[in-house]
């Protein structure tokens, strides 16, 4: 959440708060006091005053996306070897439950389609 405050000068001042969470500590808010960036104004170039721009390298958006995906994967929060153990021993406990489920219901359909066509 962000707050606006006024300062000394006469401008305006936003002050940022982050939490960051962790298994280890406790939380700490960080907080800075940014200013506001100055809007400039931005000009359209037309085609009469200056030609386009164009991005020869053709790796150049395969990089981007490499790069934004290496910081995404910095920001996960990957589990410990406890968690991980205890989710998996839970996945393993779901599959063989639903195993027998369906090894169940197969058998019993089987059962009813033999009843009804006469076959024991």
């Amino acid at each position: 959440m962000a707050k606006q405050a006024k300062s000394s000068k006469g401008g305006s001042e936003t002050k940022l708060t982050r939490i960051s969470a962790s298994d280890s500590k406790p939380a700490r808010a960080v907080t800075k006091k940014v200013k506001p960036a100055v809007q400039a104004k931005k000009t359209v170039a037309t085609s009469d005053d200056q030609p386009a721009k164009k991005n020869k390298n053709p790796f150049a958006p395969i990089g981007r996306y490499l790069k934004g995906s290496w910081y995404e994967l910095r920001q996960v929060r990957w589990p410990d070897r406890r968690s991980t153990w205890g989710m998996t021993g839970a996945l393993l406990l779901f599959t063989a439950f639903f195993v027998i489920v369906i090894l169940l219901l197969d058998y019993g359909f089987s059962y009813l389609f033999k009843l009804i066509m006469g076959n024991n």
